[in-house]
């Protein structure tokens, strides 16, 4: 999937979209512990998430969705039922009614069963329920044409039409609905039988990127067979390093560890869908001693309410703070720069980007820009090379 930058709709400042992106990553935290081919979309940054657009329907209509590997389900808002309860979308909602190629899901396909929370509706039709860290939304599902890049024709695919949306006020970013890629039956991969997906993040924030020819790969850790942790990518991350020190981490604390029958805790893994990197207790103290060692002498006091904790002034970033390394077992080592773990707080203040995840590790979405990234499904394992995204 080639993803495109663009600036964030809305009239936020810098500072706001950082804001909103802590609240995101804290909501999907809590969202997970509770719980061959391929196609091509133009993809947008819309605040801290990254948005495809394409179209449903014949004719088609035109819709935009947040991209998620966390997740499995493709939906989209739309204008069934009378009584509904929708989020604020920049796009007329999806209405099936309009399309000749919509169809609903008999309740007793086998789509329907793939979806977790699901129930038999009066008319025989499929109804759904999806929750995540930030609501929930309830529809029903049907098929239509889906079209994800202009002149590349279309595939029918299962998805949610959904008409109640009860989420956080602007967790959508004005997007339409979601399109998971992750794991399930329902999402976007397994839906088109893609073997291997790919995607590159622009950065949030403008600046020139260096390109490296060096790739890094190493083999996913195997998932659970549990929902909801059967849809996630892991992956083995075993240390970190905060310029030349290697942190005094056990790579145990990076351990899927099932503690009861059906629920599963830790485990690294990596996400789209969640803004900010989280790192578990055992590794995010160590990492907040080090960078504090580090940078003795040019902290200063966070922004009041920034959800941060270590920051430095915007303009000592490129001379103060070190680079970050993930060590991967097998060898591979990801390296971010200062600009992909410190974020903008306001107009004098830059923190450290990466939060305190409790009992769960989480990359995420801001830790990812200007990387290609490669899924490949079919054979368990996931690559990394550094890009320059706008570029691609």
């Amino acid at each position: 999937m080639k993803l495109t930058h663009v600036d964030a709709k809305g009239s936020y400042t810098v500072e706001e979209r950082v804001r909103r992106a802590v609240a995101a990553s804290r909501q999907r935290l809590a969202s997970v512990r509770g719980g061959g081919g391929g196609v091509s979309a133009p993809v947008h940054w819309a605040t801290q998430q990254y948005i495809a657009e394409y179209t449903v329907g014949s004719p088609p209509q035109r819709a935009e969705a947040l991209i998620d590997t966390g997740s499995d389900l493709i939906w989209t808002q739309s204008t069934a039922c009378l009584r509904k309860v929708r989020a604020r979308q920049d796009l007329p909602y999806f209405n099936a009614s309009a399309s000749g190629s919509f169809a609903p899901v008999p309740c007793q396909d086998r789509a329907c069963a793939a979806n977790y929370v699901h129930l038999c509706a009066l008319d025989g039709g499929c109804t759904l329920v999806a929750s995540y860290g930030a609501g929930a939304v309830i529809g029903f599902l049907g098929t239509d044409a889906f079209a994800f890049a202009s002149g590349s024709g279309t595939v029918a695919l299962a998805f949610g039409c959904v008409s109640f949306t009860q989420v956080f006020p602007g967790a959508l970013h004005g997007a339409s609905g979601l399109i998971g890629l992750g794991r399930g039956r329902l999402s976007l991969v397994s839906q088109t039988g893609a073997d291997r997906f790919s995607y590159c993040l622009t950065r949030y924030f403008h600046k020139d990127a260096a390109p490296s020819h060096l790739v890094s790969s190493m083999a996913f850790v195997e998932n659970p067979k549990d929902f909801p942790y059967s849809t996630f990518y892991y992956l083995p991350l075993v240390g970190i390093s905060v310029g030349d020190t290697r942190l005094p981490i056990n790579s145990s604390v990076f351990d899927l560890q099932q503690i009861q029958k059906g629920f599963w805790t830790g485990g690294v893994l990596i996400d789209s869908g969640s803004p900010f990197t989280a790192l578990a207790d055992g590794a995010y103290l160590p990492l907040h001693d080090e960078v504090s060692r580090q940078l003795n002498g040019s902290l200063v006091a966070p922004p009041e309410d920034s959800g941060f904790d270590l920051c430095v002034r915007r303009d000592d970033v490129d001379r103060v703070v070190p680079p970050l390394v993930f060590h991967f077992s097998g060898g591979a080592d990801m390296a971010l720069p200062p600009e992909n773990y410190w974020a903008p707080a306001d107009k004098a203040t830059a923190c450290m980007a990466i939060l305190d995840g409790y009992d769960q590790s989480i990359i995420g979405n801001f830790q990812q820009q200007n990387m290609h990234l490669l899924f490949d499904v079919a054979g368990g394992r996931f690559s990394f090379q550094k890009a320059d995204c706008s570029t691609l």
